[in-house]
């Protein structure tokens, strides 16, 4: 488990930074209240868990058995790690919209089905995080990390909406996070996979 602190690291900055459902998250706070945003952060908490699970029981055993699919599954995924690092710390600084009806736990876990970043961050845990030994049980384990890392991280985003939307709604606030989370983005792909 020496990829313990780079995956931490990673689950941090992949719950943390802006996309699609950080951003429902703080708009439907910033709309409703912290209450009504409760279980949308529980919904894409879980749902995001359960796919890094699912993903590794199912892509990890074919890793196992193909060394050189697991390497090249890790370079793909440490590059689309830079490419998404890169388009981030590029990026506008957009200010986020609210929606215009609470989402609730069924609609946030559904996001994380067709959310592209949830399922290439499940796909990283495996490509760059998972050792060869990887079993269920350590899938299970980056899972319930997983969830322990994002709930706090959308709650923050829960509290931004409710205390500190103005602050992410300057461009220029936006773009310095962007750029400060696209670094640690890089820098978490790069250390999973030569750590």
């Amino acid at each position: 488990m020496n990829t313990l602190w780079p995956y931490l690291l990673f689950a941090f900055v992949a719950s943390i930074t802006p996309g699609p459902t950080n951003l429902l998250v703080l708009g439907n706070s910033a709309a409703y209240g912290w209450r009504a945003t409760l279980p949308i952060i529980a919904g894409a908490s879980l749902a995001a868990a359960t796919l890094v699970l699912l993903v590794g029981l199912g892509v990890g055993r074919l890793l196992l058995a193909h060394p050189l699919a697991q390497q090249v599954m890790g370079w793909v995924g440490a590059a689309w790690l830079t490419w998404l690092a890169w388009q981030l710390y590029r990026s506008a600084g957009q200010a986020p919209e609210s929606a215009s009806t609470p989402l609730g736990l069924r609609g946030a876990a559904a996001l994380q089905v067709v959310n592209p970043k949830t399922w290439m961050m499940a796909l990283a845990v495996v490509g760059v995080f998972a050792g060869e030994q990887a079993g269920p049980r350590q899938y299970a384990l980056y899972a319930l990390l997983f969830l322990l890392v994002a709930v706090p991280c959308l709650a923050l985003w829960a509290c931004l909406g409710r205390g500190a939307a103005r602050v992410l709604r300057s461009p220029a606030a936006m773009r310095r996070f962007n750029r400060g989370m696209a670094m640690l983005l890089a820098l978490s792909a790069w250390a999973g996979l030569l750590g």
